[in-house]
């Protein structure tokens, strides 16, 4: 049943890692329990709660219940659990550890990861449309993609960051493909990146927990705010389907507000 459970899944557009995800928690669930029903189901998310984020417990529910109306058990489907969102950004990197990180990065030669640091920063791309990027999309100053329902996003590649990455790809005689390649001349992988990121966060003497991808499109988003308040653009460039998404970016990160509270607060 789990082998027609996964071509159904396959059929329905989902993305590989959405497939593997569901198909995976759907094999545990039945390895762990004889039978599936409410009792069994309840005490599978009391485990999900107790060893889990909220956002990995709902991510397994949602498998599950897409498998119980494939085997038409819908009055089984479990109730997401709510999350409590924070009013405060954790684990993003401040401007000042972003402008240390690029300034040591190009100074001890690591250009390629300069601007990997850069592009992630200026541009605001997630690390997967990152690696989309090209020599071409370098030259025009932008990069369309497409999402599955048929919208177009643009990413825009800054004129500074644009003038200085023509020179490097020159240099590098690289005038056509994908910008950012590994020893093999093969495009970098997502996790080739991230894990260099901690050996420099390492490095340098950063917090590893702030140096990672999505971190940098973070900063991009509070330093766009500080300098040009305007949250509706910024929802466009980052691609967000609600401006509700990009309120976040409203609020100060908890290192900041401890900042303020540490100056302010004086009685």
């Amino acid at each position: 049943m789990v082998t027609k459970f996964q071509k159904f899944l396959e059929k329905n557009d989902l993305s590989d890692s959405t497939v593997r995800s569901y198909v995976w928690t759907v094999n545990y669930f039945i390895r762990q329990y004889e039978k599936i029903d409410k009792e069994n189901l309840l005490a599978y998310k009391g485990y999900l709660v107790e060893h889990f984020k909220p956002q990995t417990v709902n991510l397994r529910l949602q498998a599950l219940n897409k498998y119980l109306e494939f085997i038409n058990k819908e009055k089984l489907k479990l109730k997401f659990i709510k999350i409590q969102q924070k009013n405060f950004l954790e684990h993003v990197v401040s401007d000042a550890d972003y402008k240390f990180l690029k300034s040591r990065l190009k100074s001890d030669g690591y250009i390629e990861w300069y601007f990997v640091v850069w592009f992630l920063t200026a541009t605001g791309a997630r690390v997967s449309e990152l690696l989309q990027i090209k020599a071409e999309h370098v030259e025009i100053g932008y990069l369309d993609m497409y999402s599955k329902g048929g919208k177009i996003r643009r990413l825009y590649i800054p004129k500074k960051l644009r003038d200085e990455a023509s020179k490097w790809l020159k240099h590098n005689e690289i005038s056509s493909g994908y910008i950012f390649r590994n020893r093999f001349g093969d495009r970098i992988s997502a996790r080739g990146i991230a894990q260099q990121l901690k050996y420099f966060a390492e490095k340098y003497g950063l917090n590893k927990k702030v140096i990672y991808p999505h971190s940098f499109r973070h900063r991009f988003a509070k330093n766009f705010l500080e300098k040009f308040n305007d949250i509706a653009l910024l929802a466009d460039l980052m691609g967000h389907e609600s401006i509700e998404t990009t309120r976040i970016y409203l609020r100060r990160t908890a290192s900041e507000q401890q900042t303020i509270v540490d100056k302010v607060v004086t009685w």
